[in-house]
C-alpha cells in the first residue's frame, strides 16, 4: 500500500483528501503546518507528498527547498491556490513533480498521484546497475562525469552543485547528446508529461544549467541553442550557437 502525506492547513481539504485517498487504497498521514511536515518527511518514508504552498509557520516553498537540499527525491505534488505561470514555474523549479491548482477534484489529484508514481517506478526499474552500457551508473561526456546512482555531476573533476531538476535535465541532455531537442521534448522527457504552454520553464532551467556547466554562459560551448528548434548538448569543438 502506497503511503501519502497530505500537508494543508485547511481541515476540510485534509478531510476530503484523506477520505478519497483511503478509498483509493492509499495509506494517509497529514500535517497542517510546514514545520511538522518537514519533520515527518525527514523521519518517515512516504511514496508521495501533497504539499500546499501557503502554510503557517514554514511555507510550502521552504519545505520543498529543504527537502530537495537534503537530496530527498520523494515525489511532491504542489497544491496551490496560486495559478499564475510564475507560481507554476517556481514550484517546478524548486523540485516539485507536478502541481494541482485549487479548487480541484479528488479524482484529479488521485490521477496526478498515479501518473507521478508510475513515472518514478518506471525510472527506478529502467536503471541499469551494470558498470557499462547505455544506462551505466557513471557516464562520461567530454569534461563531464554523470554519476546516476549518486545524483552527482562533475566537470574536470570538480563537483557541480545542481538542483535535482537540473541534474535530471543534464542527465537527459547527455543521454541525447548531439541531438536537437525541442522544448516540448524536454518537457516530456524531464518532467514526464505534457506541460503545454510552459516552454518558459525549459528556458529558465536551461539558463540555470548553463550558469553551472559553461565556462561562459553567454557564449555556450556545450548546451547550445538551435534557433527555431530547441537545444542541443554536444561536447564537440564547434562553438557556434
Amino acid at each position: 500500500m502506497k503511503k501519502v502525506l497530505v500537508v494543508d492547513d485547511e481541515p476540510a481539504i485534509v478531510t476530503l483528501l484523506e477520505y478519497n485517498l483511503k478509498q483509493a487504497n492509499f495509506e494517509v498521514q497529514s500535517a497542517t503546518n510546514g514545520t511538522d511536515a518537514l519533520s515527518m518527511i525527514e523521519s518517515h518514508h512516504y511514496d508521495i507528498v501533497l504539499l500546499d504552498l501557503m502554510l503557517p509557520g514554514m511555507s510550502g516553498e521552504e519545505v520543498l527547498k529543504r527537502v530537495r537540499m537534503d537530496r530527498n527525491d520523494t515525489p511532491v505534488i504542489v497544491l496551490t491556490a496560486k495559478d499564475t505561470e510564475f507560481d507554476k514555474v517556481f514550484g517546478l523549479e524548486m523540485g516539485a513533480d507536478d502541481y494541482v491548482p485549487k479548487p480541484f477534484s479528488p479524482r484529479e489529484v488521485i490521477a496526478r498521484i498515479n501518473a507521478v508514481l508510475r513515472r518514478y517506478e518506471k525510472s527506478e526499474t529502467s536503471t541499469d546497475t551494470t558498470p557499462t552500457g547505455k544506462n551505466a551508473e557513471v557516464k562520461v561526456a567530454g569534461p563531464f562525469t554523470i554519476d546516476h546512482k549518486q545524483y552527482k555531476v562533475s566537470a574536470n573533476g570538480k563537483n557541480l552543485k545542481l538542483t535535482p531538476k537540473e541534474f535530471e535535465l543534464m542527465q537527459y541532455l547527455v543521454g541525447h547528446e548531439n541531438q536537437v531537442l525541442s522544448r516540448d521534448q524536454l518537457l516530456q522527457g524531464v518532467w514526464g508529461f505534457d506541460y503545454s504552454g510552459q516552454s518558459r520553464m525549459v528556458d529558465i532551467q536551461i539558463a540555470h544549467l548553463r550558469e553551472k556547466i559553461e565556462p561562459d554562459p553567454k557564449q555556450p560551448k556545450y548546451l547550445k541553442t538551435v534557433r527555431g528548434f530547441g537545444y542541443e548538448f554536444s561536447t564537440g569543438d564547434d562553438d557556434a550557437e
